[in-house]
């Protein structure tokens, strides 16, 4: 019989006070559990898949509702559920697949159509809904022996802060992740107004748990949500994974997250001694940002203060804000706020500064104003401004170009798309490493278009590089490789030799 509290008052108690000593008692457990299974701890090699994962809960974004299958995400032609009219299946195996949990969502969701459910009120539901068919007692495995449940993860969370001493030395702040939530205006409001919703869905379906035990919920929620990406790292849905949660953000990560439809894997993408899980790190969030705009959002979704390496090396923060030098025979980054260049001696004049200072500002404001959608001839203006005064590894350059690189594709001036995508990699490799999928899909896209304008060798030498960086990001045997790239390099190949 379903539970009619998703968690206990004693729980909801011991979540709030978090006392360090179980925290670290836990853990002590967990590692204690981990050594016995392995006296001898086995290497990591770059490229390893060290972890799979199922998620515990899932929901598709809305805005794909009507291009991609609830229930495996993939982009095919689909049809709607007769019933609730808002959820659509590419086939009736996900359908059936689908039905033990869409059964109960399914009323619900017909109650409120035609109006779009938010993205947090029908992952919220979901949330619920497993927890009250048993889901509080399922288990996430991050090694053989050592798992985490829904109760565990937020209360982890802190745990992995206080214990990491050299990424994440958050346990100076000693603000618990759900305090921060609870006292945050923006955070209750929002979910003031998903309880609302809620409200209206679920009615007599399922019992709403009370405002304390929902907070609880979209806490963990909010500290341990993944955006599940498709194969062009676009966030397509949102989940909760449990087992993967025990992994801590470095803005220089030694691992990757990639997705096969729902399912999460972890890939190294360096050499580790040992697998130890306090020591592999993964990004939460985008890396081309300065350590300003990284911390900031970091504090903001994730409440903590990232002191990485990255974040702490102020040489970073010159780098990625560099201006051109004005010596035409210099190519170092420069600092705008110096009145001389640190390497060649050359002169920063007022004028100079302002110049550079205009052409930041015109392309800040309008990257801001094509989020959604980039246009070539902005880009073209704001690189125009460029050319005379910002570096050419200045983030802001590197994200003009970007939006520059795309927006060419999608006119199909293909030659442009190359030319900007040529000078992207540079960008690319800095601030996102050698082994990130986007440097590997930047290749590729590269490549798709040399094969496609009938130049080979630069075709099938771009392809191999995707290959390479993608093998160890995704695996081998992931279908971007095996249905788009590896068909696609035979094609360059056999076209090369005809």
């Amino acid at each position: 019989m379903p539970s009619h509290k998703i968690f206990s008052p004693l729980l909801i108690k011991q979540f709030e006070t978090l006392t360090l000593k179980s925290q670290q008692g836990s853990n002590n457990q967990c590692k204690v559990k981990s050594r016995m299974k392995s006296a001898q701890p086995k290497a990591i090699k770059r490229g390893e898949r060290i972890l799979t994962e199922k998620p515990f809960a899932y929901v598709l974004k809305s805005k794909y509702r009507k291009e991609r299958c609830d229930n495996c995400l993939n982009q095919n032609k689909v049809m709607k559920c007769s019933n609730c009219n808002y959820v659509y299946y590419c086939n009736r195996a996900c359908q059936m697949q689908a039905w033990p949990l869409h059964k109960i969502e399914c009323p619900m969701l017909k109650r409120v159509f035609p109006r779009i459910v938010p993205d947090a009120a029908r992952m919220l539901c979901r949330l619920i809904i497993r927890l009250d068919n048993g889901g509080d007692l399922v288990r996430g495995y991050c090694t053989p022996t050592c798992y985490r449940k829904f109760r565990d993860l937020m209360s982890r969370k802190l745990m992995m802060i206080m214990v990491d001493t050299d990424h994440t030395k958050n346990l100076f702040n000693l603000i618990i992740d759900y305090q921060e939530i609870k006292h945050d205006p923006k955070r209750v409001e929002h979910l003031e107004s998903l309880y609302v919703i809620l409200s209206e869905m679920m009615q007599n379906d399922t019992v709403l748990p009370n405002q304390a035990e929902l907070l609880s919920i979209h806490g963990r929620l909010i500290t341990n949500g993944f955006n599940i990406l498709d194969a062009e790292m676009n966030s397509i849905a949102t989940a909760i994974y449990l087992g993967v949660s025990i992994t801590d953000h470095s803005c220089k990560p030694n691992a990757v997250a990639t997705f096969e439809g729902t399912t999460l894997h972890i890939h190294a993408i360096e050499d580790m001694e040992c697998l130890d899980w306090s020591k592999i790190f993964i990004s939460y969030i985008d890396l081309l940002n300065t350590p300003a705009q990284r911390r900031g959002d970091l504090k903001e979704n994730y409440y903590f203060w990232c002191v990485c390496s990255k974040c702490i090396d102020p040489q970073e923060t010159v780098e990625m804000q560099a201006a051109k030098c004005p010596n035409p025979k210099c190519s170092a980054p420069l600092d705008i706020t110096l009145s001389n260049c640190l390497y060649c001696d050359a002169g920063i004049s007022p004028r100079y500064r302002n110049g550079f200072q205009e052409a930041i500002n015109l392309t800040k404001n309008h990257l801001e104003n094509m989020k959604d959608v980039a246009y070539l001839d902005v880009c073209k203006i704001c690189l125009k401004k460029h050319k005379d005064f910002v570096h050419s590894l200045n983030v802001w350059h590197v994200k003009i170009l970007d939006a520059a690189f795309e927006a060419a594709i999608a006119v199909s001036k293909w030659g442009e798309a190359l030319d900007y995508g040529k000078q992207l990699l540079p960008g690319f490799r800095k601030y996102y490493g050698d082994w990130n999928p986007l440097l590997g899909l930047l290749y590729m896209k590269l490549a798709k278009i040399q094969l496609y304008e009938n130049f080979l060798k630069e075709a099938i030498y771009n392809f191999q590089e995707a290959k390479k960086i993608l093998e160890v990001t995704h695996g081998p045997d992931h279908s971007l490789l095996q249905t788009q790239l590896k068909p696609l390099l035979l094609q360059a190949i056999a076209d090369n030799s005809a």
